[in-house]
């Protein structure tokens, strides 16, 4: 036997690539390069020999602060293009790789000038604000103070008019300052002030004045007839002009002073009709000089933006691989000469002649008269998992690694869940219209794989994009499943040939109470169609379903149980060959492994035994005679000899593995000690902190025989309730196929009965999105999940262990746009 299993092949997928622990010592001179050339590559995963320094004591720190601080501005660029609203496509010529200095020092260049220009712009429109503001005021404020004037509406309309029409630009200063002055006092003593305020502030501002001036003022407002943006949030809001009429100089204090509180902007506006002409024709002048200028402005702000845009993406990526370099380097230990690095990493063993090239080139290219030092080192710890997956098996793999990451050279569950997992997802929406459904959206998202996979999609789509063979797959099989249970949108069709079975009757109408007959041979593939909306169809398909359940959930469960045996042998754990795999298979099918035989003869045999009452009395009364329930001779010998050897197989997963791993480490810790006496050098060489010296010290009996028990008392009842747990299969299809019975009946067949159009139309709209939203978003969803638990539990429950850490070399293609 085992001749014959070393015969077998590797089975290179089954499990990790062997990883192989190398030291490296490269020359300060050629070490960026070496580590730019390692991460072109992608297949090396350094370790870090100066964990215990902050980022702060590295010794490449400064270079990483830098490739910060030019990301900084790299990002600072993009949030000014975007906010532009432009659109800055890279060039196709080939630009040439530009040095960090440089770079650096155009970047801070192009910083300064976009800075420079936004608080010009700020400034500038700052100032245009103030001014929209004061023209909406003397336009507004006038019909106040001037009422009487017949020329006021006149006024008004030369304002509009006149609006940009001056385009000249008019070096002076703020006309604020200008024009900011005591009010004139009129002939009562009555005084005003006028100004304009935000519409959400106006109700307090108002109460707050009257609250102040005990009433003694006269508050007039309009709403101003355009939005003007706010600076500080860059937003159009509503504002609304008033005027506020007092008396006294402590009013007008006490006015000023809630006007800024709240954030109102105070205009001067004379009350002489002749000033506010010529004033309002100064303000428009100056409104049309700005405008030219924020235009000019805005110009020239954009075209300093597109020229670094052209660039941003090659500069960002190289940014982002530089400091990638100096976070690797940084990693690294100076010799004692200061004038080499040391490294350490984990690479693949088919990569190391790679590894060894590449290291040969960037010595070459950098001119160093000393080569790269590349030796192998033995390693203690356990070493990384890396799978080597491609577009079809990469989801599935992680899938797997969503549970856990698999121990170093573990058999590897994503081979079998390739098929294992769309299967039982199928098993549990078998519908063939459904799966056409879920095929149309898999292959559309293949049809777009170049296209989507070059775009910045949102989670739900990337989710679905990256799981796009996952759902290709699972269509498949909900195709192939629903076949046989011969189901399209819960209508069967006589796809294979004609039905086994005829009405008792001329017609059907009474096949739901007298039954069928079966006149010719079986239906050639899956369920007869006849069954449907028969009186026997609920229990058929029932049986069917649950001890199809049962037979899928035993063959999955034992080739776990196989998997584990595969794994004890190739570390050379015979102790759970002999004391765990095979006391496992003994129980697991003693029980339910013979409950499968049974459902498989009752199939082929047509007996009408009641398998309930088998299993039930096969533990209650074991040598009691089975009568109309026996399946085959010897049933009854066979059920006492099954059912001893599960209770056999309970204390033998229970006792003999602690006990046989106590007496291998006495064993090995008595001769460890006698040996130290004779041949002292050769224990000498042992490492005092290797990982054997710690398991032995660290070996605790009673620590193994409490877990030992746990583990066993944990299978024990795992196989009833796994075995159980594989029933969702028969209630999840039971449940999909009932839910598409009641859409069907209910919905499109009750609506097609009419012969409204309307009323059809509304039938089919509803049972539409009913199948969309239900039986094909959260059905497939919930079959999704129920399957992953059916893998993640009952599957890699029985083998695997997943405390292993992934390979994740260092590689540029792994650097995302996020990692800064």
């Amino acid at each position: 036997m085992d001749d014959f299993l070393d015969k077998l092949p590797q089975m290179d997928l089954m499990r990790s690539e062997k990883m192989t622990l190398v030291q490296l010592i490269i020359p300060v001179e050629s070490a960026h390069r070496s580590v730019t050339y390692l991460g072109e590559l992608g297949l090396l995963q350094f370790r870090d020999l100066n964990a215990d320094k902050s980022p702060f004591q590295r010794t490449f720190a400064t270079q990483v602060k830098r490739c910060g601080e030019m990301s900084r501005k790299l990002r600072f660029f993009k949030d000014q293009i975007d906010k532009a609203g432009l659109v800055c496509l890279p060039r196709h010529e080939l630009e040439p790789d530009i040095e960090l200095g440089d770079l650096e020092r155009q970047l801070a260049d192009h910083e300064h000038e976009v800075l420079e220009m936004n608080s010009n712009s700020e400034k500038l429109l700052q100032t245009y604000n103030e001014l929209l503001e004061f023209k909406i005021v003397l336009q507004k404020a006038s019909g106040f103070l001037v009422s009487s004037n017949a020329h006021a509406i006149g006024d008004e309309t030369e304002l509009h008019e006149s609006t940009y029409s001056n385009n000249g630009f008019i070096e002076s200063a703020s006309l604020l300052e200008q024009e900011m002055r005591p009010e004139p006092l009129n002939q009562s003593g009555l005084r005003f002030i006028s100004g304009i305020i935000n519409k959400d502030k106006l109700l307090r501002f108002e109460r707050m004045l009257f609250r102040a001036t005990r009433g003694n003022m006269l508050f007039n407002q309009t709403p101003s007839d355009e939005e003007i943006m706010d600076p500080s949030t860059s937003e159009m809001v509503e504002k609304i002009v008033f005027v506020v009429f007092f008396s006294g100089e402590q009013a007008r204090t006490k006015i000023l002073k809630i006007c800024e509180a709240f954030g109102a902007n105070c205009y001067p506006v004379p009350e002489d009709t002749t000033k506010q002409m010529q004033l309002t024709r100064e303000v428009l002048s100056r409104l049309s000089d700005l405008e030219a200028t924020l235009d000019a402005g805005t110009r020239h702000r954009n075209n300093a933006l597109n020229a670094v845009g052209y660039s941003l993406t090659k500069w960002m990526s190289t940014v982002r691989r530089e400091k990638a370099v100096y976070d690797t380097l940084n990693m690294l230990n100076f010799d004692v000469t200061k004038k080499c690095l040391v490294g350490e990493g984990w690479c693949p063993t088919f990569a190391k002649t790679q590894i060894h090239e590449v290291l040969q080139r960037a010595t070459s290219d950098s001119n160093s008269q000393v080569g790269v030092i590349f030796h192998v080192m033995h390693a203690v710890e356990s070493p990384p998992t890396y799978f080597r997956t491609n577009k079809l098996t990469n989801a599935f793999q992680e899938i797997i690694d969503a549970y856990g990451v698999a121990r170093y050279e573990e058999a590897n569950p994503a081979v079998y869940s390739v098929v294992t997992y769309p299967f039982l997802f199928a098993v549990m929406f078998g519908d063939w219209g459904h799966g056409l459904c879920l095929l149309l959206g898999a292959l559309y998202l293949l049809a777009r794989e170049k296209k989507l996979s070059k775009q910045k999609l949102g989670s739900f789509m990337e989710m679905l994009f990256g799981g796009r063979y996952v759902i290709l797959l699972m269509a498949l099989f909900s195709i192939y499943c629903g076949l046989i249970y011969n189901e399209f949108f819960s209508v069967p069709f006589h796809i294979f040939g004609g039905s086994a079975y005829k009405c008792r009757d001329t017609t059907c109408s009474d096949a739901y109470t007298a039954g069928l007959v079966k006149y010719r041979d079986p239906y050639p593939f899956g369920v007869d169609p006849s069954w449907r909306g028969s009186r026997s169809e609920l229990p058929y398909l029932n049986s069917l379903k649950m001890k199809m359940s049962i037979l899928l959930g035993i063959a999955q469960m034992n080739l776990g149980l196989i998997l584990s045996f595969f794994n004890a042998r190739f570390f050379g754990s015979s102790l759970d060959i002999r004391y765990q795999f095979i006391p496992q298979m003994i129980f697991l099918n003693s029980l339910f492994g013979y409950l499968s035989l049974l459902i498989i003869i009752k199939w082929c045999t047509g007996s009408q035994a009641d398998l309930y009452h088998v299993m039930i009395y096969m533990f209650l009364s074991p040598t009691e005679e089975l009568g109309e329930n026996e399946l085959f001779w010897g049933q009854r010998p066979l059920q006492i000899l099954l059912l001893l050897m599960a209770f056999i197989a309970v204390p033998w997963m229970l006792f003999p593995k602690p006990f046989a791993l106590r007496k291998i480490h006495m064993e090995r810790f008595q001769g460890r000690t006698y040996g130290l006496l004779g041949t002292s050098e050769v224990d000498l060489d042992v490492e005092p902190d290797s990982a054997r010296s710690h398991q032995e010290e660290e070996f605790n009996f009673s620590e193994i025989f409490v877990h030992q028990l746990i583990h066993s008392i944990e299978f024990v009842l795992g196989s009833v309730s796994n075995t159980a747990s594989y029933l969702r299969l028969w209630a999840l299809s039971l449940a999909h196929s009932e839910l598409s019975t009641v859409f069907y009946e209910k919905v499109l067949l009750l609506a097609w009965g009419y012969e409204n159009i309307l009323i059809r139309l509304i039938g089919v709209v509803v049972f539409a999105f009913a199948t969309a939203f239900i039986l094909l978003m959260m059905e497939t969803l919930s079959a999704f999940l129920h399957a992953l638990r059916l893998h993640w539990v009952e599957f890699m429950g029985k083998f695997f262990h997943g405390d292993g850490y992934k390979f994740v070399p260092f590689s540029f293609a792994l650097i995302s746009d996020d990692d800064e």
